[in-house]
C-alpha cells in the first residue's frame, strides 16, 4: 500500500502546509502512538495538520484513496479511536492555540490543545470551565462526549458552556456550529461524539474561578469501604454547590504526603474541592472526619491548576488500559454493597474507580438541550479502569472491570449512558446509550456526513429516516 500511494501522498504535501507522515519517516511509531499502551494499529498516513484547510484536505485525500478516516486529539481515548489500522489519520496536536478574551469570559481553544492549555491560559485570569480532570487529556473527545469533572456541580458539563465551533465536515467544507449556525449540528456536537465532522476550534463560555481553591484528599482502608461510602452518601446529599466531592477507589500513591507504612494500600478516599470560602470548605472535611476519621489526609488550600493535575500521574502515558462506565441514580446500601464486593477483587494496584456525583448545575440544563447521553436527572457517574503493566494483568483486571460493571447493571439508570467511558462501542450499546436522541443524531448524521466517513467512535449510523 505504502508504494500504490506514495505517488498521491506527494500531491498532497503541495497543498498541504503541515507534515505528512508515512510508515518510512522515523518518527512513525511515535506519531501511531497513543495514550493506551493495549493499542497497536499501522495508519497509512498520519497528517499532521496545522489549520482547518490541512484538515480539509487530508479527509479529501483519504476519500479519494478508499482509505478510513481517524481523528486525533488527545489521543487519550481508552478505545484508542485516534488510530486505524490502514487509515489516514487526521492529527491536530499542532492545533493547541488558547485565546482567552478576559471581558467577554470566552476562550477559543484549538482542536488539539489538552486540558492544561487550557487550564493554563483561562487561570492566568482567574477564569476556568469545566472539563477532565487528567490534565493531558485531549479537550476535544472529552467535550463533544460531554465532558465532566471538579466543576460540574457548579457549571454543568464542557458542552453546557460550549457556545461554538469550527468544524471541517466530510465532504472537506469549513463551518461554523453554533445557536445560530447550523443550530442542528451544534446540538448534536455537544455530546454525540467525533461522529459529524473534525473540530478545528472551540469556543467556550468561561467562570471565575480561583487560582486558588480549597483541596482536600483523605483516605481510608478496605475495611473501613461500608462506613466511608455511607458518609459520603450522607454529605454529598446536602452537599454546598460550591463544594465537590469525587469517591475514588485506588491504592495510596507513595507520595511525600502519604505516610510510608500507607504506601500503596489499597483503600477509598474522598477528593473534596473547594471552589467557595475556606470555612464552607473545612466544614464539609471535619464533618467527615468527625464521622469515620481517615487513615491520613492532606487538606490545603492549592492552585486550581495543581488540582486539575493532582491524578496526572496515576493516569500517566504506556499502561494497558480497558475502561467501563455506567451511572447509578443513587449511592444506595446495595450499590455500596456490590462495590465494597467488587473494588478489592482487582489484580494491579494501578486500576482504580472514580464515581462522580452529577447535580446543581449538571440538572438545570434539560435533558434535550444537547445531544448528551447520559440523563440529567440527580446521579453518579462511576467510571472503572483497568491499568496494568503486562498483558497477563491487563486480562485478569478486564474481567474484574466487566465483572464490577454487570453486577452494577441491577441499580443503573435506565436514561442513557456516557458515551465517554467505555473501551468498546457495539451498536446496541451506542443506540442504548443515546435512547430517543439516537434517531434525531441519525437525521444531523445523514445530513453532514451521509457515507459515515467519521465512524471511529461510538458509531452513529447516517439514516433519513
Amino acid at each position: 500500500m505504502a508504494q500504490m500511494l506514495a505517488g498521491e501522498v506527494q500531491e498532497l504535501r503541495h497543498v498541504f502546509a503541515g507534515r505528512l507522515i508515512t510508515p518510512a519517516d522515523p518518527d512513525y511509531d511515535d506519531a501511531r502512538r497513543v495514550w493506551n499502551a493495549d493499542i497497536d494499529r499501522r495508519p497509512a498516513l498520519v497528517a499532521r495538520c496545522v489549520d482547518a484547510a490541512d484538515v480539509s484536505a487530508a479527509i479529501g485525500f483519504a476519500r479519494r484513496q478508499g482509505l478510513e478516516v481517524s481523528v486525533r486529539g488527545g489521543a487519550h481515548s481508552a478505545a484508542g479511536v485516534a488510530v486505524a489500522d490502514g487509515a489516514v489519520m487526521v492529527d491536530l496536536s499542532l492545533l493547541r492555540q488558547v485565546d482567552v478574551d478576559p471581558l467577554r469570559r470566552r476562550a477559543r481553544v484549538g482542536g488539539g490543545a489538552v486540558i492544561a492549555d487550557l487550564d493554563a491560559a483561562a487561570q492566568a485570569h482567574g477564569l476556568a470551565t469545566p472539563a477532565g480532570m487528567v490534565s493531558h487529556t485531549g479537550l476535544g473527545g472529552p467535550t463533544l462526549g460531554g465532558g465532566m469533572g471538579h466543576l460540574t456541580r457548579r457549571h454543568g458539563l464542557a458542552i453546557d458552556n460550549l457556545v461554538g465551533a469550527e468544524v471541517v465536515l466530510a465532504d472537506g467544507r469549513v463551518v461554523h456550529a453554533s445557536a445560530e449556525e447550523h443550530p442542528d449540528l451544534f446540538w448534536a456536537i455537544r455530546g454525540g461524539g467525533g461522529n459529524f465532522g473534525v473540530v478545528t476550534a472551540f469556543e467556550f463560555r468561561l467562570h471565575p474561578v480561583g487560582p486558588i481553591v480549597q483541596f482536600g484528599f483523605l483516605f481510608w482502608g478496605l475495611d473501613q469501604g461500608t462506613t466511608v461510602l455511607r458518609v459520603a452518601r450522607d454529605v454529598i446529599d446536602d452537599l454546598p454547590r460550591d463544594v465537590n466531592i469525587m469517591i475514588v477507589g485506588l491504592n495510596a500513591p507513595p507520595a511525600p504526603f502519604v505516610p510510608a507504612r500507607h504506601h500503596f494500600q489499597p483503600g477509598y478516599a474522598l477528593i473534596v474541592t473547594g471552589f467557595g470560602s475556606a470555612a464552607e470548605h473545612a466544614a464539609v472535611i471535619d464533618r467527615i472526619r468527625e464521622r469515620v476519621p481517615p487513615l491520613f489526609d492532606v487538606v490545603t488550600p492549592m492552585p486550581y491548576v495543581q488540582v486539575q493535575q493532582f491524578t496526572d500521574e496515576a493516569a500517566a502515558w504506556g499502561s494497558l488500559i480497558y475502561d467501563k462506565g455506567t451511572q447509578v441514580a443513587q449511592l444506595s446500601d446495595d450499590v455500596i454493597d456490590v462495590i465494597t464486593e467488587h473494588w478489592p477483587g482487582k489484580t494491579s494496584p494501578s486500576s482504580v474507580m472514580f464515581l462522580y456525583r452529577l447535580d446543581a448545575a449538571y440538572s438545570e440544563v434539560g435533558e434535550d438541550e444537547t445531544a448528551f447521553g447520559g440523563g440529567r436527572s440527580p446521579r453518579f457517574s462511576v467510571f472503572i479502569l483497568a491499568f496494568a503493566e503486562t498483558p497477563e494483568v491487563l486480562a485478569a483486571d478486564r474481567a474484574w472491570v466487566r465483572s464490577f460493571w454487570s453486577a452494577l447493571q441491577e441499580h443503573a439508570v435506565s436514561s442513557g449512558s456516557y458515551v465517554n467511558d467505555s473501551s468498546e462501542f457495539p451498536d446496541r450499546w451506542v443506540r442504548a446509550s443515546y435512547g430517543s436522541k439516537y434517531a434525531r443524531l441519525a437525521r444531523i448524521k445523514a445530513v453532514y456526513d451521509p457515507d459515515n466517513v467519521f465512524r471511529h467512535n461510538a458509531n452513529i449510523r447516517p439514516s433519513a429516516g
